[in-house]
């Protein structure tokens, strides 16, 4: 019988097996943190083992700490003041994955549980995910990156201090064929490797901008979904450096382009694998159901802002008239909307989330995304008169406008009644002050702007 293959994995008796079978003595696992960076080890084949039968434990550091390894000074779960002790990560089997540049290994994810649980991101959206089934709903989700990729190394870009940094290809060629067939080689790496990894690429091209992609990764059920886009993202990144390039997912990098978008397509069915978005009868085929999701994921927008951009920088792209959206909109068919509804078949009606850029973490964006629409649906809520025509060019009520800071959101995310009970009070307290944290870092920075505006003439 031939070897078992990775995504054929499905128990931990499967997960030894092939471990056993391909005579793997260390196996790569990994935990995604609360800014969506995978944190893992090499573990040898009997820790790998015992880890499956029994879990094993993870420092609760990689909860308590930022995308720079700095310590957050204003959490209660972990600290100088808990000692930072282990936290128990359970080994998901089905995650098992080949990394086809390392041939002599596995990859598995894991996830927190226990006390940590809590606060784990994949754990988080389960949780959201299990919500929405014990309501008779299946969501299942498809994500879209747009990222750089430049002709720069991880010590050239520190050694530039980031600035005048090159490239992948100058200019704007959108679509571009030129441009995609003289870079044919990193993006075939790219689809070779969505194919190696399970997270297949369906649509790969080039964007208006100087070296950026986009990318749209297959859509799956809402929970590999979610996987699928952070393996994307981490393995993009790991593909362009061991090509002698980098590729960044920040939401903005340059004032001169448009920011990189995340965007997400969310439909629900029922146990029977039936569309609960589709309704011919109705207008713009949306159903009942879709309508009151659509309304929830309009009005809690404005509270759950810092789940959907978690970072300074993601505030620098919510301005109008640069593809993103500034207000809590839905329209059908219309990109300058925080919520486009895309009307189609039973099979294709779904709405498109496009307030979240290429920074947010997967798991926690989609959490967001589908609680605030499970949320209108529980409540019966109704969306707005749809948008028709330029979002940005109209006036909208106060209570539709998005924060504009990373503080403000995280305010918005503390006084949230909804938050607290679809995440829980310990997330929400967490999460909020993660973000409070990194507003606070920031403001310790002293820009280019304001040396160049006040040095001297103030």
């Amino acid at each position: 019988m031939p070897d078992m293959q990775a995504r054929e994995v499905k128990s931990v008796v499967d997960a030894k097996n092939i471990v056993n079978e391909r005579n793997i003595h260390h196996i790569k696992v990994g935990v995604f943190d609360i800014d969506g960076i995978l944190r893992g080890k090499y573990i040898s084949r009997d820790k790998f083992f015992s880890a499956l039968d029994r879990g094993f434990g993870f420092c609760d550091v990689v909860l308590g700490w930022d995308s720079k390894d700095q310590l957050y000074d204003n959490v209660n779960y972990t600290g100088w003041h808990t000692g930072y002790p282990d936290a128990p990560v359970r080994i998901i089997p089905d995650s098992c994955r080949e990394i086809p540049f390392e041939p002599a290994t596995l990859f598995f994810l894991g996830e927190f549980t226990d006390n940590a649980a809590a606060l784990c991101p994949r754990g988080l959206l389960q949780r959201t995910i299990e919500k929405a089934n014990r309501l008779g709903l299946f969501p299942d989700a498809g994500f879209e990156y747009e990222f750089f990729l430049f002709d720069e190394t991880r010590e050239s870009i520190r050694e530039k201090r980031y600035r005048n940094l090159t490239p992948l290809a100058p200019d704007y060629f959108g679509y571009s064929v030129l441009r995609n067939s003289v870079d044919a080689e990193i993006y075939q790496q790219l689809l070779d490797l969505g194919e190696a990894m399970d997270f297949p690429i369906e649509g790969l091209h080039e964007e208006t901008g100087p070296g950026v992609l986009e990318a749209a990764i297959a859509y799956d059920g809402a929970l590999a979904a979610a996987d699928k886009a952070a393996l994307f993202k981490t393995f993009t990144k790991i593909t362009a450096q061991r090509a002698g390039l980098m590729a960044t997912f920040m939401a903005k990098w340059s004032p001169e382009w448009p920011g990189q978008s995340g965007h997400i397509h969310i439909s629900l069915n029922d146990s029977s694998g039936t569309s609960c978005f589709y309704d011919a009868d109705k207008t713009d085929n949306m159903s009942e159901t879709m309508r009151h999701f659509i309304a929830g994921q309009q009005q809690f927008m404005p509270e759950l802002l810092a789940m959907i951009a978690p970072t300074i920088n993601s505030y620098t792209r919510l301005i109008p008239g640069f593809w993103a959206p500034t207000v809590a909109t839905w329209g059908v068919e219309n990109r300058t909307c925080a919520l486009r509804v895309i009307s189609g078949s039973a099979r294709s009606q779904r709405v498109e989330y496009r307030v979240g850029a290429a920074d947010a973490n997967p798991y926690i964006i989609l959490a967001a995304a589908l609680a605030s629409g499970l949320a209108g649906i529980e409540q019966k809520l109704e969306p707005d008169k749809k948008v028709s025509g330029n979002a940005y060019e109209q006036q909208f009520a106060a209570e539709r406008q998005l924060p504009t800071t990373l503080w403000a959101a995280a305010q918005r995310l503390r006084a949230s009644t909804m938050a607290r009970q679809y995440f829980g009070e310990l997330f929400v307290d967490h999460y909020a002050a993660s973000r409070e944290w990194e507003e606070r870092e920031f403001r310790k920075h002293i820009s280019d702007w304001e040396m160049d505006r006040y040095f001297e003439i103030i």
